[in-house]
């Protein structure tokens, strides 16, 4: 072989490695950044929490280029479908009124909701605390749970982050018989309650538990009531992805998969939250 084809199959090989490193996928995903320990920003203003870390070992598993990028939660959805990221990844919840704008993932966590109140309320008192109830597989035995926690809540003012199942559930369940204030951070509706503007917070039981760690929250606060999860609060928490990106979604829905069934999530769930989140596959 001559000199000359030796190093045109050289070129030829490097070019080709050029070609295959730089077809490599490019994804952005969008966080909320607000939501510990969902995401969270750190006072250097990196991204940080459970959703991260998870997003770098999707996007690992898929071979994809990822930049994970901050947006409120307000404007999330709509920068999806305006093409501005290609996922979003920011504790949401796969539910039937998302689904007419967006698609989603399978799910990657599942956990019931709960109220956040102080030692000193008289909320502590409120039944069923502790058990759990879906409202898909046992609406009656959910709705039955529903009843017999509205005298306790009748008159009081329930914080919750707004444009979220938990808001949703809210204003369909208590709206009757207590006030719902809407937040536009959970950290908003967490200071509120510290300072006894509030009863009590609806969130995620995560988030929750993760809210009693702060130390200005250590020891004063408990969560009451029955967990729900299914009906308005979805099927679990997925990564949303325009509709016709179909091809994206099946790579997650790989990556998820894999992630479950290698321990993956449980180590990060329970590293971040404390209890493993993996949802049945």
């Amino acid at each position: 072989m001559t000199i000359s084809k030796t190093i045109g199959l050289a070129v030829a090989a490097s070019l080709l490695a050029l070609g295959a490193a730089s077809a490599q996928e490019k994804v952005t995903i969008a966080t909320e950044g607000a939501y510990a320990p969902w995401n969270f920003s750190n006072p250097d203003g990196t991204l940080d929490g459970f959703e991260i870390e998870l997003a770098r070992d999707l996007c690992e598993r898929m071979e994809a280029d990822c930049e994970i990028i901050a947006q409120d939660w307000n404007g999330i959805i709509p920068g999806l479908t305006a093409g501005r990221y290609d996922a979003i990844m920011a504790g949401m919840s796969i539910t039937e009124e998302r689904e007419q704008v967006i698609s989603f993932s399978d799910a990657y966590t599942l956990s019931a909701n709960g109220l956040l109140v102080p030692n000193a309320s008289d909320l502590v008192d409120i039944p069923l605390t502790g058990e759990k109830f879906n409202m898909n597989t046992n609406e009656a035995a959910a709705m039955d749970a529903l009843e017999q926690i509205k005298p306790a809540l009748e008159g009081k003012t329930i914080g919750v982050q707004g444009s979220t199942t938990h808001a949703n559930f809210a204003r369909e369940y208590f709206a009757d018989i207590a006030e719902i204030r809407e937040y536009g951070t959970t950290e908003q509706h967490d200071l509120d309650l510290q300072a006894g503007r509030i009863d009590a917070v609806l969130a995620d039981a995560p988030t929750l538990e993760a809210t009693m760690q702060k130390p200005e929250f250590q020891g004063e606060f408990q969560i009451v009531g029955p967990g729900f999860t299914g009906g308005l609060l979805g099927r679990g928490v997925g990564v949303g992805i325009r509709q016709d990106d179909e091809e994206l979604r099946a790579k997650f829905n790989e990556a998820i998969a894999a992630a479950a069934a290698d321990g993956t999530i449980k180590e990060l769930s329970e590293k971040w939250f404390g209890v493993d989140l993996t949802p049945a596959m």
